[in-house]
């Protein structure tokens, strides 16, 4: 890569920040928008770290995001009703999975890395 084409990126992903507009309470809305599916990976891992083989933790979570989908009902309320799920998972255990803090911890070093150091 030469340095006319690193210059065109820098160039172009700066144009893009600066011009970013964030919306947090369409954020919200998104996230609200996907019933708690967002989160099924994390539950996944947390049956498998119960000891639940993986193809069988993704059986279960496979089973009831089609329901959220097909009956409209809220993923976290489902988990909590179902008997598989819930003999491997306590309501306090489910409750952590839909914990945002997860994909949220390392956001101030990644702003650092990006952005440098902060103050």
């Amino acid at each position: 890569m030469c340095i006319r084409d690193r210059d065109y990126m820098l160039h172009k992903a700066t144009s893009l920040i600066e011009g970013l507009v964030v919306h947090p309470e369409r954020m919200v809305q998104n996230l609200d928008a996907t019933k708690g599916l967002i989160f099924s990976g994390q539950l996944l891992m947390a049956l498998t770290q119960k000891g639940v083989a993986r193809e069988t933790a993704y059986e279960w979570v496979q089973r009831n995001a089609m329901k959220v989908w097909d009956e409209n009902k809220d993923f976290r309320e489902l988990l909590k009703n179902d008997p598989d799920i819930k003999s491997h998972l306590s309501p306090q255990e489910i409750d952590a999975v839909f914990k945002l803090d997860t994909y949220l911890r390392n956001v101030d070093k990644i702003f650092d890395r990006v952005f440098g150091e902060s103050d």
